[in-house]
């Protein structure tokens, strides 16, 4: 059997070393990106997509509701003036 020299097992690994180096370092790095982006997004005042259409969904019910009160309102108008004009009309002879 043929042994390896000892140099070839000290570069595997030192190579296996650095790689889990390069890894943890990215790792590291990617946190650090994440970290200054959210920081600039927050110092813009800028929403998140979620909260955005939940405000945008909440804006959507409540002009819904609006319609359907204006609607209400003008019916309920109508009939009150219907009451007056019966009310204010002379009576009808027989």
């Amino acid at each position: 059997m043929v042994s390896r020299p000892r140099f070839l097992d000290d570069l595997t690994g030192l190579a296996g070393t650095a790689f889990s180096a390069a890894s943890g370092l990215r790792e590291e790095v990617h946190t650090l990106i994440r970290s200054q982006i959210n920081e600039m997004l927050f110092s813009l005042n800028l929403v998140r997509r979620d909260e955005f259409e939940a405000v945008q969904e909440m804006a959507s019910r409540t002009r819904a509701e609006q319609e359907r009160t204006e609607q209400r309102l003008r019916e309920l108008e109508a009939r009150l003036d219907e009451l007056e004009q019966a009310l204010t009309a002379p009576p009808s002879q027989h």
